[in-house]
């Protein structure tokens, strides 16, 4: 079996809710970072051979097929198909995975994995609401209540709850995560860490407005403390989760280029790493967001790694209690997580943020020496991919 190798790996910088992302609509932003990888590995658009992206709100204008619209925005030839998946949260992780087993398999060379999500223009759960307000029913059929009869919807945020009270991580870790990833972020920002994975494209705010080339991520906050945190208000009473250790809204794209031998020889270029390892759980779907956990354990179980060979982890800060639970049960470095600031600093562009979190893990291993990195992240439902690669 072949093997599949990332040849680029790139993502805008994030925009908040309203901010200089917004005025871009999401399929051509998603066609911009497709052109921005042809233009990178310098391949020729027609051996691009499919176009996989995640996008977690498939309604609007994300609706109708998303990968096919971005394919017939960007620069590729009508002749590229594309296909949307929904993974939750993992969607584009999920696309990277198929890519790379298409190029494994043989039955494909060359294929470009990514998603992209406008939370400003779509907002976080529009499917479900729009839905709700047209009469057309809900997600929690007879046959999954019988089965969680207690449970009226399954909630991300009690679900955070959950992972916060089991694992005893008081409101006061949590803020003094949150602002740690923001200092990372800040410090990566400045010493250049991003540059090479930051695509830059035009900032349009919400009227359209140009403002220059976006390039630096919006949703740090250079100056946050501890007080700034704290002050933030519980979003349940007598909870621990607040806005301030929750990832923020974003809107974004981010995608990597998948090939085989075959691929490489066609392009001419060098790999900047390798798929070493791709697998999925499914999990408990109330407290739903601890799926990570046995992903990763299961994940070096099948590879015979341990937690010390691997060199970085990218974790995804969807809130702080999941990331802090995976560094307790895994015994990781926490020196070696994140080490460039999350989604609680950088945005969480939902179903862009499985190849946004690559493309950091591929350019951070390569800035510091590392070998191996292993990406993971929860996903509504009760779900979780893992990802190791190996630098190159």
């Amino acid at each position: 079996m072949s093997e599949a190798y990332i040849v680029s790996a790139l993502r805008t910088a994030g925009g908040r809710r309203n901010g200089l992302l917004s005025g871009w609509h999401p399929v051509d932003l998603g066609a911009a970072l497709v052109d921005g990888l042809i233009e990178r590995t310098g391949a020729d658009p027609q051996t691009v051979e499919d176009v996989i992206f995640g996008c977690v709100g498939q309604v609007g204008e994300q609706a109708g097929n998303v990968a096919r619209n971005v394919v017939l925005a960007s620069s590729l030839p009508e002749s590229v198909p594309g296909t949307s998946v929904d993974r939750q949260c993992g969607s584009s992780q999920q696309s990277l995975h198929f890519a790379a087993q298409a190029v494994m398999s043989g039955t494909m060379d060359m294929v470009i994995a990514g998603g992209v999500e406008s939370m400003t223009r779509v907002p976080m759960g529009s499917p479900v609401t729009l839905a709700k307000k047209a009469e057309l029913g809900t997600y929690m059929s007879p046959d999954i209540r019988a089965r969680y009869p207690d449970v009226a919807m399954f909630s991300q945020f009690m679900g955070a709850e959950m992972i916060a009270q089991k694992y005893d991580l008081e409101r006061a870790a949590l803020d003094a995560f949150a602002l740690e990833s923001h200092q990372r972020a800040q410090r990566a920002t400045d010493a250049g860490a991003f540059k090479n994975e930051i695509l830059a494209v035009e900032s349009r705010d919400i009227d359209g407005n140009s403002h220059g080339a976006h390039t630096v991520d919006e949703g740090i906050r250079a100056d946050a403390t501890l007080e700034s945190i704290g002050s933030v208000k519980l979003l349940a009473e007598d909870g621990r989760i607040t806005a301030a250790n929750a990832s923020q809204i974003c809107d974004g794209a981010s995608g990597v280029m998948i090939v085989n031998e075959k691929g490489l020889k066609t392009l001419g270029v060098e790999p900047l790493a390798r798929i070493h390892h791709m697998s999925v759980i499914g999990h408990d779907p109330v407290i739903m967001l601890e799926a990570p956990l046995p992903a990763t354990r299961q994940a070096l179980k099948k590879t015979g790694l341990s937690i010390d060979d691997i060199d970085l982890f990218e974790v995804n800060e969807a809130f702080a209690p999941v990331p802090l639970a995976w560094l307790a049960t895994t015994g990781a470095d926490p020196a070696r997580m994140n080490v460039n600031g999350g989604a609680i600093a950088l945005g969480h562009p939902l179903g862009a943020s499985g190849t946004k979190l690559m493309a950091t893990l591929v350019h951070a291993l390569r800035q510091r020496g590392g070998r191996y990195g292993l990406q993971t992240m929860c996903e509504g439902g009760g779900m979780a991919n893992v990802t190791i690669i190996e630098r190159l």
